[in-house]
């Protein structure tokens, strides 16, 4: 249905306006609070000197491309300075505990009872730092597991997880897990999309504070499709990334989980992937403008490449892929 303004045709509820001649999409940030994972994007300035790191993270807030900033741990003496930018920019801080899992080697589905705990403990503290910066969510990944063993890694998940909602719920906070490859990189219990969703089923079942992310890199590793895996964990989707990946051999560069920039040799997303996952993003009902979910990029340079092109590449990419949605 179309109706007349002074501006012309408008589409209802539709996302094209005719003005003066032209079709005028409507901006993203009405549908999306646009991201950046920080570390991920420029390691070099997330692990450099005090001066580095400050320019990396103000580069990001001074950007109004960007709604959102995701960032890793921080050290004690740097967060009262982000946090400073971070309101001032009139940003929103995103949390991801998964360096404090990954860095130390703990698993948060380890059967043995002692090693699950160090896993919880770790993101407690997480989820403190979190709130320490502003942020209201902590997210992490589950961790390895055994063909064998798989129910009881899924009952140890079961209780870490439940164990930080109600923690998190005491701070009124919200807890997400990240949904990554079983058998290729990170090899994590969740994991295929079904899976996944059982699981979040589960949780959502006693608490309201849970939730799922989803990075379209991830995807091709989980040998699913964008659309199965949208519409299989619906309900509980509260995140996204957007990123790529190389998978097709063991031996090509960036082979795995290392978020490569948009279009790189042998790998799995550029703009069609990406115009395609915000097709079925709109299509599934996630284009919500008073209360727009998360949507990051997960982008990491290769080699020797200049961070501030890859940011540009992943943009133009974005950019392009929104303005051919229909």
């Amino acid at each position: 249905m179309r109706s007349w303004n002074r501006t012309g045709w408008s589409s209802e509820p539709g996302r094209l306006q005719w003005q003066r001649g032209y079709i005028v999409q409507e901006s993203i940030h009405k549908y999306f609070q646009v991201g950046l994972v920080a570390a991920m994007a420029d390691p070099a300035a997330w692990k450099g000197k005090e001066e580095t790191f400050l320019a990396g993270i103000r580069q990001v807030v001074t950007d109004d491309y960007f709604d959102v900033i995701e960032v890793n741990p921080i050290k004690p003496e740097r967060r009262e300075q982000v946090k400073k930018w971070v309101t001032a920019g009139h940003l929103k801080l995103c949390y991801s505990g998964h360096a404090r899992l990954l860095g130390a080697g703990l698993n948060p589905n380890a059967l043995e009872e002692a090693e699950r705990q160090k896993a919880e403990d770790a993101l407690k503290e997480g989820l403190e730092e979190a709130k320490e910066l502003g942020a209201d969510t902590l997210a992490f990944l589950s961790g390895h597991w055994e063909e064998k063993t798989r129910e009881e890694a899924y009952r140890q998940l079961v209780k870490t997880t439940g164990n930080l909602c109600a923690y998190a719920q005491e701070r009124q906070m919200k807890i997400e897990i990240e949904v990554f490859d079983y058998d290729i990189a990170k090899k994590s219990l969740l994991g295929p999309a079904p899976l996944a969703a059982r699981f979040a089923a589960e949780l959502r079942s006693k608490f309201n504070n849970f939730g799922l992310m989803i990075d379209l890199s991830h995807i091709p590793m989980t040998h699913e499709t964008g659309r199965f895996v949208v519409q299989t964990l619906r309900p509980y989707l509260t995140h996204f990334h957007i990123g790529n990946t190389v998978i097709k051999s063991p031996a090509a560069p960036a082979y795995g989980d290392e978020h490569p920039r948009f279009g790189f040799p042998g790998s799995c997303a550029d703009t069609p992937e990406v115009l395609e996952f915000l097709r079925v993003l709109k299509q599934e009902g996630f284009f919500c403008p008073a209360k727009p979910f998360v949507l990051s990029f997960e982008i990491k340079p290769w080699a020797d490449e200049d961070p501030a092109l890859v940011l540009a590449n992943a943009k133009r990419v974005l950019n392009r892929a929104w303005a051919l949605l229909e």
